[in-house]
């Protein structure tokens, strides 16, 4: 039997859920002051009135129940506590079914939802639960709540390729930060967006600036965030040709990062290091072979499609760079037969090793597809992974005894904006997935 007040708690959402006001659910057969009775716990309900108010929900009376795990709350702590993905699933259907809840709340349950989509590799669903994010940031008015929405919002967008909107909230979570005098941990967040999102868009010499900045305000830490900086450091260094000095941040990450802490953080930082062993020069294949057995032996444990992708990923790089061809374009295809949960950059470098062997074959479609995409990259703004593109076609055509058409005056050349002055152009790697994370 349905009882006060738990029945009126329950229409109320539901109710609300379909954005229905009171005058439109009572229609013509109930007063809106009987309704607003009903939904206060004023009045018991008759099942004359439930009948009626559930055909007009679309519902059926027993909907009317509280469900054990309908409470945003209930759902909201299954979801922190296990992880799990039927509570995953069990808090979206709460925060859709609770769209008035406070929004404190439902700021927490879609940080949670853009955590499990991250880890999944759908980066599409971790943006829109990040977007609505951001707005509830704003909406509660919490400084630090604002700066880590913007923080995560970045990266989403950096890896999904959207480079421009990704430096602008990366730039004002930064800012928020300082100026609000938040703690370490948030100027720390704010800045690793800030670092990747710029060396991204070109910007090597702001971001390395700010990569000093940062590994300086986590000096003496061995934690999450410590690694994260020291990763991040790295990459900035790989993209100005300094590996010797990515070799160090990547190596004090490594050494001091254990993988109790994040099992899964433990795994990217060695397919990282897989990948920076295989750009520096002269490459090390027999490092970035240990790398990636260190890191499929930890996979067992915790593997996601996103990470069993990326380690695929890396293997087909080594298989490239090691001179088996046919590896390589095996495991690529075993890559392009399942649902992509890479990175925006990820997948670009494995359409850069397809036309890298096309052009192997003798097949012009592979130079033709590396001027594609880095003229796409350069439209995106994505002015790092365009010049890269570049530099692997110009490698790979001077390794081909007769190379396919290419410019041979300056105006026909493609247009690759200069590095900044104080960072020194890499050479060309062999494999074009390489760069850093």
């Amino acid at each position: 039997m349905l009882r006060q007040p738990a029945f009126g708690h329950r229409l109320k959402k539901l109710r609300l859920a379909q954005g229905l006001s009171q005058t439109a659910l009572a229609g013509e057969g109930m007063s809106t002051g009987y309704l607003s009775r009903l939904e206060s716990g004023a009045r018991q309900p008759t099942d004359r009135a439930v009948g009626y108010l559930a055909g007009r929900l679309g519902l059926q009376s027993a909907d009317f129940e509280e469900p054990a795990t309908g409470s945003l709350a209930h759902a909201l702590t299954l979801a922190s506590s296990t992880g799990s993905p039927d509570a995953v699933v069990a808090l979206r259907q709460a925060l859709a079914a609770e769209a008035h809840e406070s929004p404190v709340l439902r700021w927490q349950a879609l940080w949670i939802l853009a955590r499990a989509a991250r880890v999944q590799g759908d980066h599409t669903t971790e943006r829109d639960c990040l977007t609505r994010l951001v707005a509830l940031g704003d909406e509660v008015g919490v400084s630090e709540l604002r700066v880590r929405g913007l923080t995560r919002l970045a990266r989403c967008l950096r890896s999904i390729g959207e480079i421009t909107p990704a430096v602008d909230a990366a730039v004002q979570a930064h800012r928020t930060a300082l100026h609000e005098n938040l703690g370490v941990e948030d100027r720390a967040t704010a800045l690793l967006a800030l670092v990747s999102v710029q060396a991204e868009a070109g910007r090597t010499g702001e971001a390395r600036g700010h990569a000093d900045e940062l590994t300086a305000l986590v000096r003496g830490r061995g934690d999450a965030l410590f690694a994260e900086a020291m990763w991040t450091a790295a990459a900035v260094r790989m993209r100005q040709g300094d590996y010797p000095g990515a070799q160090a941040c990547l190596n004090d990450a490594l050494e001091r990062f254990d993988s109790q802490e994040d099992l899964i953080l433990w795994i990217r930082l060695r397919l990282a290091s897989g990948r920076l062993h295989l750009q520096k020069m002269p490459a090390d294949p027999a490092q970035a072979q240990h790398r990636a057995e260190e890191a499929e032996a930890a996979l067992a444990l915790v593997g996601t499609p996103a990470l069993r992708q990326d380690l695929t990923a890396l293997k087909a790089d080594l298989a490239f760079a090691t001179g088996r061809y046919d590896d390589a374009r095996a495991l690529l295809g075993e890559l392009a037969a399942d649902r992509p949960r890479m990175t925006y950059r990820g997948q670009v470098r494995l359409e850069i090793l397809r036309h890298q062997l096309l052009i192997l074959a003798g097949d012009p479609a592979g130079v033709q597809g590396l001027r594609a995409l880095a003229q796409q990259a350069q439209e995106d703004a994505n002015i790092d992974l365009a010049a890269e593109i570049w530099r692997v076609l110009a490698d790979a055509l001077t390794q081909t005894t007769t190379p396919p058409t290419v410019p041979t005056t300056a105006a026909d050349a493609p247009t690759v904006p200069a590095p900044a002055a104080d960072a020194p152009t890499a050479p060309a790697p062999a494999p074009a997935s390489a760069a850093g994370g």
